[in-house]
């Protein structure tokens, strides 16, 4: 295809409600996770839904298990399916024709509520256990909030981290700890 460039089409726009998250490849997981909670923490919405297309599929999944890690009591319904996509390619030299490739691509569509969903569906996932779900709390490097790991009981391999973790716990604090595997 090399003798070839694709032509953009124009998207037919879609209204996207408010409480629909379409993810992309391209986004970061921590926004999207913000947005979600925020709507169903401070906004007062009862239902979410996560969208997404081929490769950010994975990526919805994950987001969608680290919300309701954040957020108790959520009904999860997912739909799979697919949809075809017509790409039109024109040529770059003289005497070739414009070609169209249809190509089918997977979609997930996740809908998570505070309501019980349709129990029947073969999507259906009820809530997790409450003693999973850890609120949602965000540290960045300069103190202010963003998510780190609780430690409760640690096993900390690295000297001089367990007598940290020790004396945090008996302070009574939670412990952000990073923890990079090398083989």
């Amino acid at each position: 295809m090399d003798r070839y460039q694709r032509i953009e089409k124009p998207r037919e726009e879609t209204p996207i409600n408010e409480n629909e998250i379409r993810i992309t490849t391209q986004g970061r997981i921590r926004n999207y996770i913000t947005y979600a909670t925020t709507l169903l923490q401070e906004k007062g919405s009862n239902e979410i839904s996560l969208k997404a297309m081929g490769r950010a599929i994975n990526k919805t999944v994950m987001i969608t298990e680290l919300i309701k890690r954040r957020v108790g009591g959520l009904h999860q319904n997912t739909y799979i399916g697919s949809t075809d996509i017509t790409d039109r390619w024109e040529p770059l030299e003289e005497g070739l024709k414009t070609l169209e490739t249809t190509r089918h691509v997977s979609v997930i569509t996740v809908s998570l509520s505070k309501k019980e969903l349709d129990t029947s569906s073969t999507g259906y996932q009820g809530p997790i256990p409450a003693n999973q779900v850890k609120q949602w709390t965000e540290y960045d490097y300069e103190g202010r909030k963003r998510d780190l790991l609780v430690l409760e009981e640690a096993d900390v391999v690295k000297e001089g981290v367990e007598e940290e973790v020790e004396s945090a716990d008996e302070a009574g604090e939670e412990v952000g700890v990073m923890v990079e595997v090398v083989d």
